[in-house]
């Protein structure tokens, strides 16, 4: 395996402006991947769709960035409280840098996150239509588990996962 390029691995707010501009990168990038399914949705539907991908920053336990040698950031991912479990959030790594093991990263920091904050197990949702996503989870330990809510109700294409620590 390649050795990782020199990378910066940082606890941020949720709110930084630097997670924030690649969470809007990511949005742009699913709004797209999912346009059709999205378009599909009445108003009601929609709303309720948004409100359960939506992230109350007080229940964020913690946000990492990864920035690249030249401050740059190229990775994002977070874990938030949902019912007492620990759940991932918006994990994504700047397109022009995917596959070069700062997804991995991105694992692992959490993973040994949430291990320091007691948590018993990490559990995600995403969508039929991220393979490499998927790839990257099950890579990581990940193993599928049913469908939870919010999302059973509002995104039947939806797969979660969960590693349990």
């Amino acid at each position: 395996m390649n050795e990782l390029p020199a990378l910066t691995v940082e606890h941020v707010d949720w709110n930084d402006p630097r997670a924030e501009a690649l969470r809007h990168s990511m949005e742009v990038e699913m709004d797209a991947r999912y346009a059709d399914k999205q378009n599909a949705l009445s108003p009601a539907e929609q709303e309720e769709l948004e409100r359960s991908l939506a992230v109350d920053p007080g229940k964020v336990f913690v946000t990492v960035l990864v920035s690249d040698a030249d401050g740059v950031p190229v990775g994002h991912a977070a874990l938030k409280d949902l019912r007492g479990d620990w759940e991932m959030k918006r994990v994504i790594v700047d397109a022009s840098r995917r596959g070069a093991g700062i997804g991995a990263l991105l694992m692992t920091e959490l993973a040994k996150a949430a291990r320091a904050g007691g948590a018993r197990r990490i559990i995600l949702q995403t969508g039929d239509r991220q393979p490499e996503a998927v790839r990257l989870y099950e890579r990581s330990g990940y193993t599928p588990i049913p469908i939870y809510e919010p999302y059973a109700s509002t995104i039947p294409f939806s797969l979660c996962y969960e590693l349990v620590l």
